[in-house]
């Protein structure tokens, strides 16, 4: 079975007290996040790593605060959940296979939802993956549209629930919910990576 790993949102302005959109605790995660990116990276799975890239005045500001505008800190991703192998991605460049030799690809978008790029459908075919796992911020909102947009590729796809973190505890508990409904399955990141 081949496996893809989908890495949502992890970055600065989300992950830590002083971030822009700090997600409460999400702190609590990068160390999981990082082990199941690693994981990926020692097994040969690919792994994409969607990440915020914002202009300064982002039409998404308008209903949420400046937040990891492009080449800023707050942008940044933890450097411990970064592969050695890896490339940045624009919404805007074409997305054509994986490429040669590379673990991690950095996948910018400017809406909250990764599939708003048109591409990103036809390019998850193209690496022909049986298998998702999806982990990383914020559950009801950025980890849903993810979600739920590999859900519509048919596979099978994973929520790592200890690596996800929610800003609206009922509402994530109702996204897992509806998750598992749609045919998703909840699983940990010991189960994943195999380590107790």
């Amino acid at each position: 079975m081949k496996s893809v790993f989908f890495d949502v949102d992890t970055q600065m302005d989300f992950l830590y007290p002083a971030g822009a959109l700090y997600v409460p605790g999400a702190e609590s995660i990068v160390e999981k996040v990082a082990s199941l990116n690693n994981y990926a990276g020692a097994n040969g799975i690919p792994l994409i790593s969607d990440m915020d890239a914002h202009t300064e005045n982002d039409p998404e500001f308008r209903e949420w605060p400046s937040h990891c505008v492009a080449g800023t800190f707050g942008q940044r991703k933890p450097e411990s959940t970064l592969l050695a192998k890896r490339i940045v991605k624009s919404s805007k460049a074409p997305l054509l296979g994986w490429p040669e030799g590379i673990q991690q690809i950095l996948l910018e978008k400017q809406a909250l939802d990764a599939f708003s790029n048109p591409q990103l459908p036809s390019f998850l075919e193209s690496i022909g993956a049986d298998r998702f796992v999806i982990y990383g911020v914020v559950t009801e909102i950025c980890v849903k549209c993810a979600a739920w947009g590999l859900l519509r590729t048919g596979k099978r796809v994973e929520m790592v629930t200890d690596s996800v973190r929610h800003l609206d505890a009922d509402a994530a508990r109702s996204v897992m919910r509806e998750f598992e409904e749609a045919g998703g399955a909840l699983v940990t990141a010991s189960q994943i990576c195999g380590t107790p």
